[in-house]
C-alpha cells in the first residue's frame, strides 16, 4: 500500500557535508530514494532553536513522500541519513548536525489513540524528559511547533490530522504570531 509520510528535516551545527543549509539540503536528497519518493519539499527557514537557548538558531524544512515502506523502515532509513552526516544522539535538543522527524503517516495514528493521547497530553516539562519506546504518529507535539507547521505550509497546508482534524494550515493559523512570523524564509539557493 502506498502511502505519504510527511517529515521535517533541521540543522543548526554544520556537518561534513557543509553548513546547516547544506546539510538539509543533503538529508532530503539521500531521502529519495525508489522505495521512498519525495514528492514536495519545502523552502528553507531559519527558526529560532528549540527549546529556547538550547543552540544556534534552526535551518528547518518539511517534505511530502510517498512510499510502500513501513513507518518504523522509513523511520530506520532517516536515522541512517542523519548518522550519514554525523548527528550524535549525546544530548535531548541540543545542537545537533541534523534532525529528521517523522511528523504523519497518512491518516495513520501509531501505536493507537490512547498512547498517541498520552503523549499528546503531557506538560512540557514531562516532554522534555521522557522519550516513547515506540514510534507515536503523528508527532505528538506537532500541532505546538512553528518550526514544522510553517515549513509544512509550503508542502501540505491541507493535511488533515488524524485524531484532531484540523490542518497544517489550521494548526499553523492557531499559533500565536510571534511564533509564526519567528520562523523565516530563506532567499532561494540550492547550495549555500
Amino acid at each position: 500500500m502506498v502511502t505519504k509520510a510527511l517529515f521535517a528535516v533541521g540543522s543548526n551545527a554544520p556537518s561534513h557535508i557543509g553548513s546547516p543549509n547544506v546539510t538539509v539540503l543533503s538529508a532530503i536528497s539521500a531521502a529519495n530514494t525508489e522505495s521512498l519518493t519525495i514528492l514536495a519539499k519545502s523552502r528553507l527557514f531559519e527558526t529560532p532553536a528549540f527549546p529556547a537557548g538550547a543552540g544556534p538558531d534552526f535551518i528547518n524544512a518539511a517534505v511530502v513522500a510517498e512510499t510502500t515502506l513501513s513507518p518504523e523502515a522509513v523511520l530506520a532509513h532517516l536515522h541512517k541519513i542523519e548518522a550519514d552526516h554525523g548527528r550524535v544522539r549525546d544530548r535531548r535538543w541540543g545542537p545537533r548536525t541534523l534532525d529528521l522527524d517523522l511528523i504523519g503517516w497518512g491518516e495513520a495514528v501509531r501505536p493507537d489513540r490512547p498512547t498517541w493521547r498520552r503523549w499528546a497530553r503531557l506538560s512540557p516539562v514531562s516532554a522534555a524528559r521522557e522519550t516513547p519506546a515506540e514510534l507515536i504518529l503523528p508527532h505528538p507535539r506537532l500541532a505546538e511547533r512553528a518550526f514544522v507547521l510553517v515549513p509544512l505550509l509550503d508542502v501540505a497546508p491541507d493535511w488533515c490530522h488524524p485524531v484532531t482534524g484540523r490542518s497544517v494550515a489550521q494548526m499553523a493559523a492557531a499559533l500565536p504570531e510571534a511564533e509564526r512570523a519567528a520562523v523565516k524564509p530563506l532567499p532561494f539557493k540550492e547550495s549555500s
